[in-house]
């Protein structure tokens, strides 16, 4: 499994915090930032993030902000990426299950390094159920294609 993880600087030591766990869990990481706690804007490592899932670089992606609204709110802009924000692993498990989740967001001032890890652990072992959720991802894809 190989995974792309990006964040602004709200959420920089969450992201690295989840950076050496999935590291000791061997998880193949392409970290694409930021690498320090300046100030940058989420939009721009959305972006990254997005077009690093999307392109099929790697099978899924991990977007921290501060509230992980911001970078829900542009990582959905990429066509093909579903990014979810969940708070809590029972939020991931769904995102999965129901809406076959590419991008897990999460909220770096909102949660703590063990609720994050529990809840990437809960993103990345769940699948997508398919069969009644399937019609509905083809709807948001024919959405995307028509917009």
């Amino acid at each position: 499994m190989k995974i792309a993880i990006a964040s602004d600087h709200a959420a920089f030591e969450m992201k690295e915090e989840i950076v050496s766990y999935l590291k000791e869990k061997k998880i193949d990481i392409i970290d694409l930032g930021t690498y320090t706690k300046d100030p940058v804007d989420y939009p721009d490592y959305a972006r990254m993030l997005g077009e690093t899932v999307s392109s099929g670089q790697v099978d899924y992606g991990i977007g921290l902000c501060g509230t992980g609204i911001g970078m829900s709110i542009s990582i959905n802009k990429i066509k093909g990426i579903r990014g979810a924000l969940c708070l809590y692993p029972s939020m991931a498990e769904l995102a999965r299950k129901h809406n076959n989740a590419n991008v897990l967001v999460l909220a770096g001032r909102l949660m703590g390094y063990d609720l994050a890890k529990w809840t990437v652990d809960t993103f990345l072992s769940t699948g997508f159920e398919g069969g009644r959720h399937q019609r509905r991802i083809d709807k948001i894809s024919n959405i995307e294609e028509q917009n």
